[in-house]
């Protein structure tokens, strides 16, 4: 798997972000490491920066987003759907009264799947009568995905962050285990808020400060319609700077590790297929 600098959402390609791929690959590799106790996963190694060799697997077909507090500015973020008065969301019941990035009072599992360029968000029930996993299958997925969501909580809050909301995916291997697949953590994949404002933030009405993408889907709702527009504003390059700069700070605060950039100027494609050929010669 090889991770670009690509920056995505809306289901749309936003801008390039300088050295994301290899922040989003080492990041999850020291996250996956980390969560062994909780969950097997699907990595056998990692060749180089921005590349993990992993386990084929039969992927399901759902993510499974956990959200811890309420709040999103997409069309299936829990704030949207909150705000627009749902009150019943993924098989949770919600109560009236909460405001924009408030806590939940538990976590909660909102599962979604994919639909044409979409995700739809499903119940626990429309899950196992679409015949997408088992009951046991979904059973266990969702046990082991909110104890990675609370000690992920854990973590970060340790280390001066809040991990907001997540979304894992899992697949079955050739034995037919489960392994945690993809990524885990990330800034792309996760929502993170620097912990030590969020209190006062929040009690005076304002964003909480994030160390993630949210900002950039800001500032394209800011100045478009992203889900419709055909042609998408250019992301001001101080936007991409600042969130490239974010990216490297969440993995050195979660990590406790210094960033290190590529240390050599060979072109990435020809240093990532050298280092791949290397890695599957040798598991041959």
């Amino acid at each position: 798997m090889v991770t670009t600098d690509r920056q995505s959402a809306f289901d749309r390609i936003l801008a390039s972000i300088p050295f994301k791929g290899q922040v989003l690959n080492e990041t999850s590799l020291w996250w996956f490491d980390k969560t062994q106790h909780i969950t097997s996963n699907a990595v056998v190694l990692a060749p180089d920066e921005n590349v993990t060799i992993a386990k084929k697997c039969s992927v399901f077909p759902v993510e499974f987003v956990v959200r811890g507090f309420v709040t999103g500015s997409t069309d299936t973020s829990l704030w949207t759907v909150y705000n627009n008065g749902v009150r019943n969301y993924c098989g949770n019941a919600l109560p009236d009264g909460l405001a924009k990035s408030q806590k939940l009072p538990a976590n909660i599992l909102t599962p979604t799947t994919k639909a044409a360029d979409h995700d739809v968000p499903v119940t626990p029930d429309e899950i196992v009568e679409c015949g997408l996993m088992t009951q046991a299958e979904y059973d266990e997925v969702s046990r082991k995905t909110l104890s990675l969501f609370e000690y992920g909580q854990r973590v970060a809050l340790e280390h001066g962050l809040i991990l907001v909301d997540t979304k894992y995916e899992f697949g079955k291997g050739k034995d037919g285990s489960i392994l945690l697949i993809d990524e885990v953590h990330t800034p792309d994949s996760s929502r993170y808020w620097i912990a030590h404002t969020y209190e006062e933030r929040f009690k005076n009405g304002l964003e909480p400060e994030n160390v993630d993408k949210e900002f950039l889907r800001l500032w394209f709702k800011d100045h478009c319609n992203p889900y419709e527009d055909e042609v998408l504003p250019d992301a001001p390059e101080e936007l991409v700077r600042e969130l490239s700069w974010r990216y490297i700070f969440l993995y050195e605060t979660i990590t406790k590790s210094e960033f290190k950039l590529p240390s050599t100027e060979e072109p990435i494609h020809d240093r990532i297929s050298r280092n791949v050929a290397r890695a599957l010669s040798s598991l041959t």
